[in-house]
């Protein structure tokens, strides 16, 4: 090895005393040998050992092998009078692959060839190894820098270049200036190439490095996702209980490749199918019983949340026999193994994260609950209206049009042989908007850390109180709004008008005011078109409704089978069936009532519902995203789309009494 050391007022990397390492920048010789037709290059660069005067250990060469990795190679040294440095024109390979070889204890590293002077490197190495007998003594000389206490090298700080050289070692007058013929003679035949090069030469070297980098992002990204999917796959199989045999099959199956959840619950699901058919026809020994069917964990904990909440089991579920949970403390420990309740979820703890959640499970027994509570409420009245409108289920959220024909006021004859007349037909002008309700419900952390099951247990009841509210008070609204006339209607006149539409009047509840309200509604004229005949609608009105305080009046007017006056008894003309009188708790008003005629007959106020009458129960969160992560709470969303709008005022009358 040889180093020539350059001038160290310019080459100090940094100034320092004396009695400090000092710091310097020169050349120094490597051994090439080319390789497989000069294709690349093989260095061996410095070994252990002293070498002009300096000491280069073995712990420093080591601690220098990647310094080596992408050090360009120049035809020649910079010219250090040159602040420009090296010419790309001069460009000629790059290094790679540096590793240390402890038997010769140097650095080895590859060359390939790159840049303008590729093709001389090439072309020299060809020579070089196809002259016998002459060694043209050209070489390869490293331009470094390092630090060093007298002659021991301490540590090299960097690799600036490895260098294409003649005479690295002596630097003789006769092989200087057969490098400059060498130069010159190819320098002229490539230089109308050299222009053109230097821009690809950039943009190859920069899309080598980038496919570098992506080829090593993909591969770290896939090792990460394949231990993601190790990990998913060991819970899932330890949580599906599947037989030994049968669960190594799955496990082979998915074992180091990624695969999607979905895929591996299926794979579980056939198995447990399987299973199934297979034991389903055989006798258990012993037992005169046969197997009806088969459970997983994830039928266990649903069923258990059913039982712990109060909910009605699904049908599948009925006969299954589970343990009994303690309370949502101990729901929320299981599904998410989260034992300190740090908020989260920790997946080599939970004992059901394969096959359900924490909000899945939930959400399914809480509609149970809201449906529960909706057949309650309905069966101790607080669904008044339902015996009085039209309910109408629709599959968009468009404005609803057209919801009323009108009726054919009379068929025309039709003389032989002539040609039939079209009918004419016309359609109500009212329309019905949506309205979006709902809101949500958070069951926090802390609610979970103390246990508080009750109050999950009442959360979905107050859901379907307050559904059946909003219900209650929009059809209400059709009798209350606007002071008791109602809401306006497409021909600009209130529902209850008495001088427009001829139904509303000012008489208190008896039985000759029920009788008027009946003759109004019955005399109403049909819906036709302008120049037809409308002839009465002829329906009498059924249910009576009214405010609480009038409800024993009502009833005494339409259920008794005899009607008492002052000095005689006489049969109850006016009787209706049970359930004929209907108390509205919207109507504030303690003396106004209403008449309604069958809206199987003639439908006047209709419910538009989206998804259903009841409000939908979703859960907001999983355990990885949503509130539960960032507000430690996990939210029951309650949604509801409506639409209540009166279709015909015909079948309608209200009295509203003046307060005496």
């Amino acid at each position: 090895m040889n180093l020539s050391q350059q001038p160290m007022d310019s080459q100090k990397r940094c100034g320092q005393s004396d009695s400090t390492p000092n710091t310097t920048r020169g050349t120094l010789t490597l051994q090439g040998t080319p390789v497989k037709s000069g294709e690349s290059f093989e260095i061996l660069a410095i070994t252990a050992g002293e070498g002009n005067g300096w000491v280069f250990s073995r712990e420093t060469l080591m601690a220098a092998t990647p310094l080596f990795n992408q050090v360009h190679c120049f035809i020649d040294h910079e010219d250090i009078n040159n602040p420009a440095g090296h010419s790309i024109r001069d460009l000629a390979g790059i290094l790679n692959e540096p590793v240390w070889d402890e038997a010769s204890q140097g650095v080895r590293c590859h060359l390939k060839p790159l840049g303008p002077a590729a093709d001389l490197l090439i072309e020299l190495g060809k020579q070089t190894l196809s002259v016998e007998k002459v060694n043209p003594n050209v070489g390869f000389s490293a331009d470094l820098s390092f630090t060093h206490e007298g002659n021991k090298v301490l540590q090299i700080l960097h690799i600036y270049s490895v260098d294409l050289v003649a005479d690295p070692a002596r630097g003789g007058a006769f092989t200087r200036v057969l490098n400059n013929v060498i130069k010159k003679s190819q320098t002229d035949n490539l230089s109308n190439q050299i222009s053109d090069n230097e821009p690809a030469v950039r943009t190859l070297m920069d899309t080598s490095n980038q496919v570098s980098e992506l080829s090593q992002d993909a591969a770290k990204t896939r090792s990460l996702r394949i231990e993601m999917c190790k990990h998913l796959l060991d819970s899932a199989l330890g949580s599906a209980k599947l037989p030994q045999p049968v669960s190594e099959r799955v496990r082979k199956q998915f074992t180091n490749r990624i695969f999607e959840p979905n895929e591996l619950t299926e794979a579980i699901d056939d198995a447990h199918n399987l299973i199934s058919s297979l034991m389903a026809g055989e006798s258990v020994s012993g037992i005169s019983s046969r197997l009806d069917a088969m459970y997983n964990s994830s039928d266990q904990i649903n069923a258990a949340v059913h039982d712990l909440l109060g909910a009605k089991r699904p049908e599948k579920l009925r006969g299954l026999d589970t343990q009994q949970l303690s309370g949502i403390r101990e729901l929320y420990t299981l599904m998410t193994g989260d034992y300190d309740f740090h908020g989260g979820y920790d997946l080599s703890r939970a004992h059901f994260s394969a096959s359900a959640d924490l909000p899945g499970i939930l959400k399914n027994a809480l509609n149970k609950l809201v449906a529960q509570r909706w057949e309650e409420l309905g069966a101790s009245g607080y669904r008044w209206w339902e015996p009085i409108v039209t309910i109408e289920h629709f599959n968009s959220l468009q404005t609803i049009t057209g919801i009323l024909v009108g009726e054919i006021s009379l068929l025309p004859s039709v003389t032989e042989g002539e040609a039939y007349t079209e009918l004419g037909v016309s359609d109500s002008a009212e329309t019905g908007a949506w309205t979006k309700y709902g809101g949500y419900l958070g069951l926090t952390i802390e609610m979970f850390e103390r246990d508080d099951t009750l109050r999950l247990r009442q959360y979905p009841n107050k859901l379907a109180t307050a559904g059946l509210r909003r219900l209650s008070s929009l059809i209400g609204a059709v009798f209350t709004a606007n002071s008791g006339v109602g809401p306006a209607m497409a021909d600009t006149y209130k529902v209850f008008d008495a001088t427009h539409h001829k139904n509303l009047g000012t008489s208190a509840l008896s039985g000759t005011a029920w009788e008027t309200a009946s003759q109004a509604i019955y005399d109403q004229e049909l819906l036709v078109e302008d120049e037809g005949t409308a002839p009465k609608m002829a329906v009498d009105a059924r249910y009576l409704i009214v405010p609480r305080a009038l409800r024993l009046t009502a009833q005494r007017i339409l259920y008794p089978t005899f009607a008492w006056e002052a000095d005689y008894t006489s049969e109850n003309m006016q009787r209706g069936h049970f359930g004929d009188v209907i108390t509205c708790p919207e109507f504030s008003d303690p003396s106004d009532w209403a008449a309604v005629a069958d809206p199987a007959l003639v439908p006047a106020i209709y419910v538009g519902e989206r998804f259903g009458l009841m409000p939908e129960i979703y859960i907001a969160d999983n355990q990885l995203s949503g509130a539960l992560f960032t507000h430690d709470e996990v939210r029951i969303k309650a949604r509801h789309f409506l639409s209540v709008f009166v279709a015909d005022y015909r079948p309608l009358y209200k009295s509203n009494v003046a307060d005496t």
